[in-house]
């Protein structure tokens, strides 16, 4: 794979990330664009953070650096040019590694590191069925 395709694929997952928030926006979805917004490079940052925490097991530090190199590669199962489809394989593999690190650590240290508002990664832990619901914060 060259650098030139990897900038390109790149660059449209970023246009496609960007467009999204602009519709939410233009939707008057202020509070969803927002969240969107911050989304991506919370989760970078909450991978990161994780990864130097002694309360997660080596286990689950093994996921987060497969989670991390499949995100980072440019070959995907789906080509990330597609829209909607195309960070779709990405997801499912980072939500397959948030549930397994709730499992393991505990939603209480993912909330910990979570740097974004706590009603965001609540409700991705919810969607990816990775809450038990008793750490689930109020707004």
């Amino acid at each position: 794979m060259h650098l030139h395709t990897l900038i390109v694929a790149l660059a449209i997952t970023v246009a496609v990330w960007l467009v999204a928030i602009g519709l939410l926006l233009a939707f008057g979805r202020v509070g969803a664009a927002k969240e969107l917004a911050g989304l991506v490079p919370n989760l970078l940052l909450l991978f990161k953070d994780l990864m130097k925490d002694p309360r997660v097991p080596r286990s689950a530090k093994v996921w987060l650096a497969i989670a991390a190199v499949w995100l980072a590669s440019p070959i995907d199962l789906l080509p990330e040019f597609l829209p909607v489809l195309g960070p779709l394989d990405d997801a499912i593999v980072a939500a397959a590694v948030l549930r397994h690190l709730v499992r393991k650590a505990g939603p209480d240290v993912v909330y910990e590191h979570w740097r974004g508002e706590r009603a965001t990664i609540a409700r991705v832990l919810r969607i990816f069925g990775a809450s038990d619901g008793a750490a689930d914060v109020q707004e």
